[in-house]
């Protein structure tokens, strides 16, 4: 079997050495962000908010593991995350409350979940293959509606957060900020191996061209299949995350919705990153949360009626903005930051 070629186009550009350090700078501000909190007199806000962009970040980087690298457009990718989230709620209620046990179990639904709904959505294309990944999307966010034994539409409260070993470690927001941190690090990094491994040349390769790939001897559909479930079971550790963190899970973590927001987040940030998606998060939830107080600034201005009904009506102005930030900042974040590095003169 012939390998792939490593060699780089005569286009090829090497990344400045500004993108390059861009994640370890993401990953040094997030470690140092509970140290940092406690300076902004509201240390439980602050935490709570990151953790949810480590989070979904989290959820985005997985999508965008096929996406970026693989040009799988799944527009059902939030139901990994509900997978996750119902693995701990339903476990719990039974009395199973050791993340040692719900974890695996995400894991694995997670993983069975993508290689069935896989192995079908892949012999797909195209716009068939964004519609066929929604329909397995929306069965599974009908099929939680309908568990009336655990909460229905209505979702279900987590009592607590799972314990680790019989300890509450996940009780405590700092040692819970911790250990997200160190699975979205620890991520990343296996998905920094994955685009760089044989497999991951493979995977690029049968994005540009599946055909040429069949051709010197492999065989696209499974690697994209196993890349499929890889994507999955990090999406289902996010989907464990978010549930311990709201302490809550309902059928509107596996919406259609929540899958085109991670879709947004991918491309805000900049498609085929990994760490873009973080950044692409980052930027999606702090945009969602300080825009109304932004409005209210900007609005100064106005009476206090138009104010009060601009605040309100935020979303309209949230929609059109990062429409606007997507077509006019091509490549997203990280092709902003690519763009403004200086170019070098010639001597």
């Amino acid at each position: 079997m012939t390998d792939i070629a490593q060699t780089r186009p005569a286009s090829f550009s090497a990344p400045s050495p500004r993108i390059e350090r861009v994640p370890l700078v993401l990953f040094l501000a997030l470690a140092a962000a509970p140290v940092l909190a406690p300076l902004s007199g509201a240390e439980g806000y602050v935490l709570s908010l990151l953790t949810r962009v480590m989070i979904l970040g989290l959820a985005a980087m997985s999508l965008d593991l096929i996406l970026g690298y693989g040009a799988m457009v799944s527009f059902g990718h939030a139901a990994f995350l509900g997978i996750g989230g119902y693995a701990v709620g339903i476990l719990a209620s039974h009395g199973v409350e050791d993340a040692l046990v719900q974890i695996p179990v995400a894991l694995a639904v997670s993983a069975l979940f993508a290689a069935v709904t896989g192995a079908i959505s892949l012999r797909t294309k195209g716009v068939y293959f964004i519609m066929i990944t929604l329909a397995f999307g929306q069965m599974l966010y009908f099929l939680a509606t309908s568990l009336a034994a655990y909460g229905g539409d209505d979702g279900m409260t987590l009592s607590a957060r799972s314990v680790v070993a019989g300890a509450p470690l996940l009780k405590d927001d700092r040692a819970f900020y911790g250990i997200t941190f160190v699975c979205l690090l620890g991520t990343y990094l296996f998905s920094r191996a994955v685009v760089a491994s044989r497999f991951g040349r493979v995977l690029r390769g049968a994005k540009e061209n599946p055909i040429r790939m069949e051709a010197i001897g492999f065989q696209p559909f499974r690697f994209q299949l196993l890349a499929y479930v890889i994507s999955g079971m990090m999406a289902g550790l996010a989907g464990f995350l978010l549930a311990n963190q709201a302490e809550f899970i309902s059928p509107s973590f596996m919406t259609w919705q929540r899958s085109g927001e991670l879709i947004f987040m991918v491309i805000l940030g900049g498609l085929g990153t990994l760490h873009g998606a973080i950044l692409g998060a980052a930027a999606f939830l702090l945009l969602e949360e300080f825009l109304p107080e932004l409005l209210h600034l900007a609005g100064f201005m106005l009476s206090a009626d138009l104010q009060a009904r601009l605040v309100d009506n935020w979303k309209m102005v949230f929609g059109p903005l990062l429409i606007l930030i997507v077509l006019f900042a091509r490549g997203g974040i990280m092709g902003l930051l690519g763009r403004a590095r200086p170019e070098r003169r010639e001597v």
